[in-house]
């Protein structure tokens, strides 16, 4: 993937589909900007069984042959996946596996303007295996898709090495605009069932996709995101507390904020009543005390101005 960080299509004057193609699929050259392909017109003279395993070499991967990328391929599902008991069950028993390798071969097509003939092997495979990957996508080395139905991967997306997409994921675009419309999937992440990825947009290495998420923003490296749409809730192994609702990003944000400020200013006004209610309640048994001397007093008043009246035991 780090010869893709450094292509310059522009500057070139190489096409961005071929130049990807080359950098991925085709055997290096001495020029940095010629690279060597095998001619349109050699193709299917080059199709007979003793040339078979170098056609399919350049194909897969200029620095290994066939039978080390089918190693390579079926050691990281047995690695991966424990309900994988043995090569000849990963070989037979896993549509991800048969989809990126036919994969290899329709985007092969495509970079030499194959193009009408890659997609219609890619839609064979995609009847075979419940598994859609356009022949433009870039994949790299060790990709496992594990059980695989319903997942779609468009155009100009690419995926890095040592990447695991679980079913029903779609790294897909989000309109009619052209050039790079899908999402890059950087190394050694890993996405769960039924998420979306959504757009030119990056998912940095290391990094973990939720199921059922909705992803419409870059991923920093070593992070996990969740949610619809996504949010970071962990970050290099820390959990993220997220203390603005604008982080999420949701349409609903403004409302969340603004009823946030109104419980805010309840709470405030609610405060100010219990302090004076509080107050009230501190000189309330004050006032009650100098009524009950007051009436006291008057009391005593009353009997000391009638003393003869009350002598006489009369008003007892």
């Amino acid at each position: 993937m780090a010869a893709l960080h450094h292509l310059q299509p522009a500057t070139t004057g190489i096409p961005i589909h071929r130049a990807l193609c080359d950098v991925w699929v085709c055997a290096p050259s001495a020029e940095p900007h010629t690279p060597t392909s095998i001619p349109l017109a050699a193709v299917y003279s080059r199709m007979r069984p003793k040339n078979l395993d170098r056609l399919l070499r350049a194909i897969i991967n200029p620095t290994m042959n066939l039978f080390d990328h089918i190693r390579e391929d079926t050691r990281v599902i047995l690695e991966r996946d424990p309900a994988a008991t043995s090569r000849l069950m990963v070989l037979l028993c896993y549509p991800g596996l048969q989809a990126v390798w036919v994969h290899r071969i329709n985007h092969w097509l495509w970079c030499r303007k194959f193009q009408l003939l890659a997609r219609m092997l890619s839609q064979v495979a995609r009847f075979w295996t419940g598994i859609e990957i356009h022949p433009g996508a870039v994949i790299g080395r060790r990709l496992f898709i594990d059980h695989g139905m319903g997942v779609v991967i468009g155009e100009t997306a690419i995926v890095g090495n040592d990447v695991t997409l679980y079913q029903g994921v779609t790294l897909g675009g989000t309109g009619k605009i052209g050039g790079k419309r899908h999402p890059t999937v950087r190394d050694n992440v890993f996405v769960g069932n039924n998420a979306n990825i959504l757009g030119n947009i990056t998912i940095g290495e290391n990094s973990r996709v939720g199921a059922g998420s909705v992803v419409l923003r870059d991923v920093p490296p070593d992070s996990t995101v969740v949610g619809v749409p996504a949010h970071v809730v962990y970050q290099q192994g820390k959990r993220v507390l997220i203390t603005d609702p604008r982080d999420i990003n949701d349409p609903l944000s403004d409302v969340i904020i603004a009823l946030a400020d109104q419980v805010k200013a309840l709470q405030c006004r609610v405060e100010h009543l219990d302090g004076e209610l509080h107050q009230t309640a501190l000189h309330e048994p004050a006032s009650d005390l100098v009524a009950e001397q007051q009436e006291r007093a008057q009391y005593r008043s009353d009997l000391e101005s009638r003393a003869d009246y009350v002598a006489h035991g009369e008003g007892i």
